[in-house]
């Protein structure tokens, strides 16, 4: 069964896409966290980082190297942002197809501060 975000890199569902090449798709969030929340996925399903296979390394630095290019494009470089990459239900992934997602635009917070999140 298709994940929705292999639908939105066929282009079956509309999305905001702001960077596709032969391996990625990036497009900005439906419920941003932040001014700044694109989403990068593999063009190929891979359920989460534990699906990746050691013929996938290459695919998961090109992640982070499209991960780094947006933010710039963003705007957010200089002044910083983050990237989560949630893995399987207890970190709170939704959709079971890896993605990094990257927030920027606004000062985050720490990410945990004494054993929880912190908000900023």
């Amino acid at each position: 069964m298709p994940t929705l975000f292999a639908k939105i890199v066929r282009g079956e569902i509309p999305a905001d896409i702001v960077y596709q090449d032969e391996h990625v798709t990036a497009f900005r969030d439906i419920s941003p966290a932040a001014p700044v929340h694109v989403l990068i996925v593999p063009n190929k399903v891979i359920a989460s980082v534990d699906g990746l296979e050691a013929d996938d390394e290459a695919l998961a630095g090109h992640l982070l190297l499209v991960a780094k290019r947006i933010a710039r494009e963003q705007g957010v470089a200089e002044s910083g942002y983050r990237l989560i990459v949630n893995t399987n239900r207890d970190a709170g992934q939704e959709v079971a197809h890896l993605h990094v997602h990257l927030l920027g635009g606004r000062p985050l917070g720490l990410l945990l501060a004494g054993g929880g999140a912190q908000e900023p």
